[in-house]
């Protein structure tokens, strides 16, 4: 089954490396400017699409990208898991 990863970035800083990072391991990722949390501040969301068996690996690449720039008063990153009935390129 394949496999949505939804990872809101909080800290810009984090942005590129995490886009580097997943690019090199072979992920595809799309960024999406957004909104949203306390004082609406801007945000990045990636949407990962990944089969099942390289969901790990994804999410062992946006926890180790985005520990640096998480800080004491917050996270770097929020992630969401979904599952997807159907993955097609048209």
């Amino acid at each position: 089954m394949s496999k949505l990863i939804l990872a809101v970035i909080f800290n810009a800083d984090a942005v590129e490396p995490l886009s580097q990072a997943l690019l090199e391991q072979g992920y595809s990722v799309t960024k999406i400017s957004s909104t949203g949390g306390f004082l609406r501040r801007q945000n990045t969301t990636f949407m990962i699409g990944v089969e099942e068996e390289r969901l790990e690996g994804a999410m062992a690449v946006i926890r180790e990208v985005c520990r640096p720039y998480s800080r004491p008063e917050g996270h770097a990153a929020t992630l969401f898991v979904l599952n997807v009935a159907e993955f097609a390129h048209a």
